[in-house]
């Protein structure tokens, strides 16, 4: 008997071929028939009018704390996720010794937005190991999950406070290697690092890995490619706008020294910038003539951003303005109230040093959510335009003035400036290159300024019912079995014989997300952004429902994925 029969949905099965109306079922996790079923089953579901496909695949998430706190993994649950991969950008909670407990949470709550509250009371922290932190989330989430070995962890485990401030000795080098064979050996899918001038710790001070040398990078590096299925993943400051020739050497090297791929985060599209995209992409043609992959990962949907010149956010990343926003709350409110500051703001944010950023700037776009003034009074919803034209003044000192009145808390969600059709044309080319890929969510991160979850519902019923720039069965293969297979996850990212049952049902009229929202649900009362689903039937872990009607069931089956194990070894040619 079949534990589940899912009949009569339109089956696209993740390869890009053409959809099949037919049954599938399912028996202990997996796929175990196709086509015409007769056989009895526990559970039957109509799926006439639906489409049935492989679940999602989440190339980079943030979700190593969350899952404490959150088993379900929310929003991304409901949005057909199956299948997640965390610890990027060298961000990860193990190895770890207890003295450095508060270290790392700091550095979390700076350089990912995870509240410092959250982190303090929903992580248990009982762990030291790589292995032992793989081990306390085994058999408690809802989604499979895989984890990177984070470079500030192996540092800052071997080398204490010094990680930071210096480069890492030969015998440290050697330990931090040692350390890593016994992460990757525990199941650690891979080694991931920054370098990015974006990423400081609770001290301001640059995060642990921005202080290794070309020699311990490429040393991890070589030491990952020595373990079955692994993968590498990089973060580098010409990954925000254009890669330095340096650091295209550098990421082709560290590819080549491990034998495997290595993706890194975002690949920005704007026609309006008319060489970014082939400077970034021909990293991974060069890379290619040299025997290594380098896969870039770019977002399908824009993501909208909740900003306010209070709190840490994109704004504090233009050339600059940390000067004056790091500033104590009423000095840092005496200097936006100097004219001469503003035009000397406005004019580092527009210029070119400010690089992706600049996309920011269109200040009249910005829409103005909670204020808390009597002199805001009414302005919400409205556009930063509508209340300089009020008042005769220009949109950036509008927009300073409104967050002044607030003392500078002002709710603000700026207007993408790259929502034209000749970005979403080019957006197109680039999802269908191969030297790129859909994915970049950063779900579990940032988590009170954005929500990049819900971009597999938003991509499906963009394509099905919006843009319609792909067909379905290529989106589905998109979100699927592209990037399983980059990751190279056996038995999943596929509806086929013999494979997992990971499996979403939906409904291809209504898919999608509703609007981000501001909810107050995390440990320590932590606020964050979430978003529901919609148009979700059902979702299926390992073969059990995890969703039904875009609501968690509560049931947990989900695996932690292991190096090895769970994953077979992809090949950088």
């Amino acid at each position: 008997m079949l534990d589940i029969v899912i009949r009569g949905g339109l089956v696209v099965d993740g390869t890009g071929t053409p959809g099949r109306v037919i049954d599938v079922g399912i028996r202990d996790g997996l796929i175990v028939a196709m086509g015409a079923i007769d056989e009895e089953a526990r559970e039957s579901l109509d799926a006439t009018g639906l489409v049935l496909c492989p679940g999602f695949v989440d190339l980079h998430t943030h979700y190593d704390a969350q899952l404490f706190w959150d088993p379900m993994a929310t929003p991304s649950n409901v949005h057909g996720v199956t299948s997640i991969i965390g610890g990027n950008c060298g961000f990860t909670l193990a190895p770890i010794r207890a003295v450095d407990g508060d270290y790392t949470r700091r550095m979390m709550a700076q350089v990912e937005g995870m509240p410092l509250a959250a982190l303090e009371s929903g992580v248990p922290w009982n762990w030291e190991s790589f292995g032992d932190y793989l081990d306390r989330l085994d058999g408690g989430v809802a989604v499979n999950a895989a984890f990177m070995v984070g470079h500030c962890a192996l540092r800052r485990y071997v080398m204490g406070e010094e990680a930071i401030g210096r480069a890492a000795t030969p015998e440290e080098i050697a330990a931090m290697v040692a350390e890593l064979h016994r992460s990757l050996d525990a199941g650690g899918f891979g080694f991931s690092t920054t370098l990015s001038r974006t990423h400081s710790d609770g001290d301001g001070q640059p995060v642990a890995s921005r202080w290794a040398n070309n020699e311990e990078l490429l040393a991890l590096c070589a030491a990952t490619g020595e373990h079955e299925g692994t993968q590498l993943e990089a973060i580098v400051d010409g990954c925000l706008d254009r890669f330095a020739d340096e650091e295209i050497d550098l990421l082709i090297a560290m590819s080549a020294a491990a034998g495997r791929p290595l993706n890194w985060n975002v690949l920005t599209v704007d026609a309006s910038v008319v060489d970014r995209v082939p400077r970034q992409l021909e990293a991974s043609t060069r890379a290619e003539a040299n025997g290594a992959r380098i896969v870039a990962l770019t977002m399908p949907v824009l993501v909208p951003m909740n900003m306010s010149f209070a709190n840490h956010c994109a704004l504090f990343l233009m050339p600059g303005w940390k000067d004056v926003l790091g500033l104590p709350l009423a000095e840092s409110m005496a200097k936006l109230a100097d004219p001469e500051t503003r035009k000397w703001m406005h004019e580092r944010a527009t210029s070119e040093e400010a690089g992706v950023f600049r996309r920011l700037t269109g200040w009249g776009g910005y829409v103005i959510g909670d204020t808390f003034s009597s002199d805001n009074d009414g302005l919400k919803g409205k556009r930063v335009s509508e209340v300089a034209e009020q008042r005769g003044i220009s949109d950036f000192d509008a927009l300073v003035e409104i967050v002044i009145a607030d003392d500078l808390q002002t709710v603000l969600w700026p207007s993408a400036t790259d929502n034209d059709e000749a970005s979403w044309a080019l957006r197109h080319e680039v999802w269908e290159d191969p030297r790129a890929m859909i994915g970049g969510s950063d779900a579990g991160a940032h988590l009170d300024r954005m929500c990049g979850a819900p971009y597999t519902t938003r991509f499906m019923g963009d394509m099905l019912r919006g843009r319609k720039l792909v067909g379905l069965e290529r989106a589905v293969q998109m979100l699927t079995d592209d990037p399983a297979r980059l990751m190279g996850l056996k038995g999943r990212g596929q509806i086929a014989l013999g494979w997992v049952a990971d499996v979403v049902v939906f409904d291809p009229t209504r898919i999608g997300s509703a609007a981000a929202t501001l909810v107050k649900d995390l440990p320590g009362d932590s606020a964050r952004l979430t978003a529901d689903a919609e148009g979700m039937v059902r979702v299926y872990v390992n073969g059990v429902e995890t969703v039904r009607d875009n609501t968690a069931t509560g049931a947990i089956p989900g695996a932690i994925l292991r190096s090895g194990r769970d994953t077979e070894t992809v090949s950088t040619r």
